[in-house]
């Protein structure tokens, strides 16, 4: 290792350039999303928890909010390129003490997200394999094997990882569109568009559904992350995001209601309650050839692998961002000679999810804690560690967004940049409203999102692991100020002050 990566960061003057174009970009976006994941567990979970029909609606809906929330978003990441996006984003439009606190927040929130993933991963592996082969093996057995492989990727080049990302995404469109044929093939009752109403989904429950809804679009944001990596970042992550917003809400309101056309509106709600993810393959299963229900549940799979890889790029980036510029350690801004990957993010990473699973094991098989959270005891990986972690993740991600959409119009205050005005505040200030209503909606239904009954610790430490970073970020922010003045104005600019470098000739230092 010691002969491919730097010693320090100050013998780099940042991650790989222009290998990336809109194409690679949003097929990673998508791979974050997780298109068949969410289409065979979401949206059957989101049928089962609210007993709302409108459910393809509510990914329209979303859609457009979050397309409005891509106007300014798109409009800054023209003036701002940095691959700790929400940092350099809320850090210059805001100010530096937030953005520092942003930046723990977006830390805990793609972590989450990521190691969440994998216990939903080592689960439906160990099943897999005992309900095709009649192997018993433990969950957490592969969820210690994908990290390894994550790991390995995350440290090569970022165009390797988009390879095998669109490879990956591309085949689980396909498998999600053969679901969607067969189901309006069947049609028990119909080609019915009772899922399509707008009266079906303006009904009591309609705040669970967006709750649930938005964790689908999670990952559409990290086009940023990747600006100082893509061919064009000016035009890239602006087209990047998007497509990836636009591709994702359509497909996800076309799968939703093609969901409730294959099983049938009257039915859709109690069979999703009854089979919840697997339903999708027991559907394929009773209507397609056997083969066919089998390699989706192997996409299925390699689903949850795409997005445990984006997001760990995502995170690997993060960290990579704030040690170049000293918020953290210096040494988290090391990236790889020969790839140019941020090789000591990527390990990072790699350990947090080691640390976090281990947890979860020792609580759940060691302390014998697997009977108190899950009635079913094999559940246990899904009903806490993915079902814990990525509602959190979700959650936290949202209030970002939030957060990202008031910097915008504090960035572009002083000086619109010849820009309008739909871009720079009618825009971000709609959805400073829209998303901190589903940020109170989230926190409102979050032990549905749990899966709770009653309101319980968890409800109230989960929310915690992000708000509490995220003031000691801002008190760091402004402790920084007082110690260190130069480090302080560096804040959320690292990649200027290296082009700085690069321009003038001197040898940039990794801040």
């Amino acid at each position: 290792m010691t002969s491919t990566t730097t010693s320090t960061p100050a013998a780099t003057d940042g991650l790989s350039h222009r290998r990336l174009g809109v194409p690679s970009v949003t097929l990673m976006i998508i791979a974050a999303s997780a298109p068949l994941t969410v289409v065979a567990g979401g949206v059957t979970t989101t049928f089962a928890v609210t007993g709302v029909i409108g459910v393809p609606v509510g990914f329209i809906v979303l859609a457009a909010a979050l397309a409005v929330f891509a106007v300014g978003y798109a409009a800054m990441s023209r003036y701002v390129t940095n691959a700790g996006a929400f940092y350099a984003y809320i850090a210059q439009g805001i100010g530096r003490p937030f953005g520092v606190g942003a930046s723990l927040v977006a830390l805990v929130a793609y972590n989450a997200m990521q190691v969440g993933i994998y216990g939903l991963f080592g689960f439906q592996m160990s099943m897999f394999l005992e309900a095709k082969f009649g192997i018993t093996t433990p969950w957490w057995l592969w969820i210690f094997a994908c990290i390894a492989v994550v790991a390995a990727l995350g440290v090569n080049r970022v165009d390797l990882s988009a390879k095998v990302l669109g490879t990956l995404v591309a085949l689980e469109f396909a498998a999600v569109l053969v679901f969607d044929l067969v189901s309006f093939a069947v049609a028990p009752e119909g080609v019915s568009t009772a899922g399509l109403q707008p009266a079906e989904f303006l009904v009591p429950g309609v705040g669970a559904v967006l709750s649930f809804g938005v964790a689908a679009f999670m990952g559409f944001e990290s086009a940023a992350i990747y600006g100082e990596e893509s061919k064009d970042p000016k035009r890239t992550v602006a087209r990047a995001t998007y497509s990836a917003v636009a591709i994702i809400g359509v497909f996800y309101a076309f799968s939703a209601w093609a969901f409730t056309v294959g099983i049938g509106p009257s039915q859709i709600v109690e069979a999703s309650a009854a089979y919840g993810p697997d339903l999708m393959f027991v559907f394929m299963g009773e209507h397609a050839p056997v083969i066919v229900s089998d390699l989706m549940q192997v996409l299925f799979l390699t689903s949850l692998f795409a997005a445990l890889q984006s997001f760990h790029n995502a995170v690997a980036r993060y960290l990579f961002s704030l040690g170049r510029e000293g918020v953290l350690h210096r040494g988290l801004g090391a990236v790889r000679a020969r790839s140019r990957a941020p090789w000591a993010g990527s390990v990072a990473q790699s350990a947090i999810a080691i640390v976090v699973t281990l947890g979860f094991v020792v609580a759940g098989e060691v302390m014998g804690l697997r009977a108190d959270f899950a009635p079913v005891e094999f559940l246990y990986p899904v009903l806490t560690m993915f079902t814990w972690l990525t509602n959190t993740g979700a959650m936290g991600l949202v209030l970002l967004m939030g957060i990202i959409a008031i910097a915008v119009i504090g960035f572009f205050r002083r000086d619109r940049r010849g820009l309008g005005a739909w871009q720079t505040l009618v825009a971000p200030a709609i959805s400073v409203v829209v998303l901190f209503a589903v940020f109170v909606l989230i926190l409102a239904n979050f032990n549905v999102l749990l899966g709770q009954a009653e309101t319980t610790a968890v409800t109230f430490v989960l929310p915690a692991l992000l708000i509490v970073p995220g003031i000691a970020g801002v008190v760091w922010g402004i402790a920084i100020r007082r110690r260190n003045p130069e480090l302080y104005a560096r804040i959320g600019h690292g990649i200027e002050e290296a082009e700085a470098a690069a321009v003038s000739g001197e040898p940039h230092r990794g801040i």
